[in-house]
């Protein structure tokens, strides 16, 4: 069959031509609509159920937010695990579902299953689903800052949440723009309760009348004068002074206004985050959320155009800078594998020239290489799989791969049109006396040329006799990796797409051995032909091989002995190399992550992020550093006011002092950042999402503690930290304190 089909792609050169280079154009297409990353998204398929309830404590959220909608959601289809996380004010249900199971199918069941407790919910109580992005979606991150001083953080918050919040999710990709930091500004009644009990007006009568002043109403329509006019009642609080004159009672035929019973001002909301920038004070944050499955260097160079075009807008002295940047790492990622591919088939080329000796012939390999490789960009797009270090480093595992199967054809018409248009060469072993002293040559053999129509019959012949074996050996290869694609869970999401690439490049390339590499053959190899005795290469590499080959032939058992004996001695030792799920990436910039005691306050918990993020700027390798303590009004960030988020910038390597390493730079870092009460911790933005997502750690490494009650799970979470404090290899460990809070405490004394 595959002879057969040889045959055809030799008679359809047109046919077979304009066929590879629509695959390549298909190819090239498919390659500028992958989307780009630096990493594969391992995170699993997640529903996040974020639920507000100002000023209650955990305990009462516990019960009557968190647990319901967990045991609600447990009976959900295709539910893999259900995580909560209540703390002051705010309660965080995680629904993680099976692999391979649709987002927004997901999405639509946890909707679903969240209408049957609608009513067993608190009345002031409405649960959120978060935005449809994964743990990796924090592409980019921005503050806004005024270096001339003329705004306040309030008014920074309010141009934060009111105009470019709305701005950036108008760019395609964008899930969401979470605010953190600065003052929400709100409007406060500070009421005498003095004044109160003289006008005898209960606390809620007060409020009461607030909240139904602020309204607006229709009146329906009035035609007046041949026009038909619309009625509308306009009451919205506009002013403070509007806030000033509600109405609230009346006491013998007076009004009793607002202001009569206290006074009325602008205020800040409770904060739950600080934003800083580079040690010089407070500031305001955005952070851009990516919607899933979305090209992040697309998304992040959309928001970088958007904020140029609104940057004209901004008030006088407001900038907005970044953060964090993910697209520098995407680039050096990208950029890197690109050129390790470019250096590997250079190599290649270069090998596969020097060895065949016809440059005409090495073309032909040389050819096929690049269109595999872009050829197997089109099942990658349709397939989803993204651009990644993964997904490149498997079309860098398979390039050797690649060519084996045009250099076999190759060699093989080489050898057939030599037998028949040219002298039999001796064989090595002829020549160099494998097997004793060198043979005496024959006399050579008179030259018959070969006609045009006997060298295509005599190549043809040559893809034929070695076509088949290739094509199944190169398939044998594609199902070698089929167990890659069986691993589940995070390390089938890490792996599952190098095996593809690899998989479709060999693929690809079988495919090409049978269908182009005959005709380009046919096409190229024509002209001298210089045997292998007369390539330089060939014979130096038979002169240094073949001594070697005779020793390990005359003494057998003592090559398998020595084999083995290095077999046994290697062994141990493979006992003893460290294991991991994957090398640590480099990404260019650090997360510092300190851990506070529970119950510090906002205030001082400023002051010292203020103080590590000067610390942190001034060493040289840095370029900005952008501190967040507590977390951001998205339900993607569940980060408590005792845990610090300092992402850490750095300039690229070639900046550095010299002897610098990272590992290096974070001991220094962490040996100035020591503050009683306070535990370091030290990790890299897009680790660090992932972690969080998949096990709710922060750190590569945990534990969880489960048990009857809180108070024992406590104790035995400080019990294991001071046993794992001791250990070398250990920089830092901490056990949350999950009972820990302060409190006041208002008890009803019920008999009085």
């Amino acid at each position: 069959m595959i002879a057969r089909w040889i045959d055809w792609c030799a008679r359809n050169r047109f046919l077979v031509f304009t066929g590879t280079f629509l695959l390549i154009l298909i190819g090239i297409w498919s390659l500028r609509q992958i989307p780009l990353d630096a990493l594969p998204d391992i995170s699993d398929v997640q529903v996040i159920i974020h639920t507000p309830w100002a000023g209650e404590p955990p305990s009462i959220i516990e019960d009557q937010v968190t647990y319901p909608i967990v045991t609600t959601l447990l009976a959900a289809p295709h539910v893999k695990a259900v995580r909560a996380e209540t703390m002051f004010g705010d309660s965080y249900v995680f629904v993680v579902f099976e692999d391979g199971t649709d987002l927004y199918w997901a999405r639509s069941r946890v909707l679903e299953y969240m209408q049957q407790i609608t009513g067993r919910l608190p009345a002031d109580v409405h649960p959120v689903i978060g935005p449809d992005a994964t743990g990796a979606g924090w592409v980019y991150e921005y503050l806004v800052i005024d270096k001339s001083h003329r705004h306040s953080l309030a008014d920074l918050r309010s141009l934060q949440d009111w105009f470019l919040r709305y701005q950036l999710e108008t760019v395609p990709g964008v899930a969401e723009v979470a605010s953190i930091g600065g003052f929400v500004r709100q409007y406060e009644v500070q009421l005498d309760p003095n004044k109160l009990r003289a006008y005898a007006i209960p606390l809620m009568t007060v409020i009461d009348r607030i909240r139904a002043s602020t309204n607006e109403v229709g009146g329906r329509v009035l035609e007046l004068g041949g026009a038909e006019y619309m009625i509308r009642g306009l009451g919205y609080l506009r002013s403070l002074s509007d806030l000033e004159n509600v109405p609230v009672a009346t006491k013998n035929g007076t009004p009793v206004l607002v202001r009569d019973l206290g006074t009325v001002g602008f205020g800040p909301d409770i904060r739950e985050g600080v934003a800083e920038w580079n040690g010089e004070g407070e500031a305001v944050g955005g952070i851009v959320v990516m919607r899933d499955g979305m090209n992040a260097l697309t998304v992040i160079n959309g928001i970088k155009q958007k904020l140029a075009e609104i940057k004209l807008s901004l008030p006088p002295g407001v900038e907005v800078v970044a953060g964090y940047d993910r697209s520098g790492l995407i680039q050096a990622s990208i950029e890197t594998l690109q050129r390790d591919l470019l250096e590997e088939a250079i190599i290649v080329s270069l090998v596969i020239i020097i060895f065949l000796f016809h440059f005409r012939s090495a073309l032909i390999p040389i050819l096929t290489l690049p269109i595999a490789v872009v050829a197997s960009f089109i099942p990658m797009y349709y397939l989803h799989v993204s651009a990644n270090i993964m997904s490149l480093g498997g079309l860098a595992l398979a390039i050797g791969v690649l060519v084996d199967a045009a250099i076999v054809m190759v060699e093989n018409g080489h050898r057939q049109l030599s037998e028949h248009g040219a002298p039999k060469a001796p064989m090595p072993e002829e020549r160099n006396g494998v097997n004793g002293p060198a043979a005496a040559p024959s006399p050579p053999a008179e030259m018959e040329p070969v006609t045009e129509r006997e060298r295509r019959r005599i190549l043809l012949d040559a893809a034929k006799q070695v076509g088949p074996a290739i094509f199944f050996s190169l398939l044998i290869i594609v199902v070698s990796f089929l167990p890659v694609f069986l691993l589940e869970a995070q390390e089938g999401r890490m792996f599952r797409p190098l095996a593809w690439t690899k998989t479709l490049a060999v693929g690809f390339s079988s495919v090409l051995a049978i269908t182009s590499v005959p005709v380009l053959m046919v096409l190229f190899i024509r002209g001298r032909l210089r045997p292998e005795s007369e390539n330089p290469i060939s014979r130096l590499t038979q002169f240094l091989y073949l001594p070697v080959l005779r020793l390990c032939l005359r003494h057998r058992k003592t090559t398998l002995l020595i084999n083995l004996v290095f077999l046994l001695v290697t062994f141990p030792l493979t006992l003893k190399i460290g294991s991991q799920f994957m090398p640590p990436l480099f990404e260019g910039s650090s997360l510092y992550m300190p851990t506070a005691l529970p119950g510090i306050s906002i205030a001082q918990a400023s002051q010292l992020l203020q103080e590590q993020d000067r610390i942190i700027r001034a060493f040289p390798e840095v370029e900005s550093v952008f501190g967040a303590i507590g977390r951001s009004d998205s339900a993607t960030d569940n980060a408590p006011l005792d845990m610090y988020d300092t992402t850490i910038m750095l300039k690229p390597r070639s900046q550095w002092p010299a002897g610098m390493t990272y590992e290096k730079l974070i001991q220094e870092m962490d040996g100035k950042l020591q503050f009683p009460g306070l535990t370091n911790t030290w990790t890299m933005p897009v680790e660090n999402r992932l972690d969080m997502e998949l096990t709710g750690i922060k750190t590569p490494v945990g534990m969880k503690i489960q048990g009857p009650n809180v108070e024992g799970i406590q104790q035995v979470g400080a019990q294991v930290q001071q046993l794992l404090s001791t250990l070398p290899e250990v920089r830092s460990v901490f056990a949350e304190r999950v009972a820990q809070g302060c409190y006041i405490n208002v008890e009803v004394n019920r008999p009085e």
